[in-house]
């Protein structure tokens, strides 16, 4: 049985340098990456946290969020993912703050 070949690329997230394998093309990999760079950057921008881990669990909540509607097959537009990314953020710091 042969083993699928694993690639290992350096990508940067949220300011942070990660070096990332996986068995994917590496292009699909750095786009995978720009991808969660990309939410956790809008997600600090509209937080007034600073802890990374605070702005990597919202941004996954949101990256969740996305999966669960595109498999209910209910797409929302870009304002009504903002929107509710901002309202589910405020949600998550009020209860890590607490």
């Amino acid at each position: 049985m042969s083993k699928k070949a694993q690639t290992t690329i350096e990508v940067e997230i949220h300011g942070t340098t990660y070096n990332v394998r996986g068995g994917q093309d590496p292009e699909h990999l750095r786009q995978l990456a720009d991808y969660v760079d990309q939410r956790m950057n809008e997600v600090a921008s509209m937080t007034s946290t600073i802890s990374t881990t605070k702005v990597a669990v919202l941004a996954a909540l949101n990256i969740a969020e996305e999966l669960f509607r595109s498999r209910s097959g209910r797409d929302e537009t870009k304002d009504e993912l903002t929107e509710r990314m901002t309202s589910l953020a405020g949600e998550l710091e009020r209860v890590l703050d607490a």
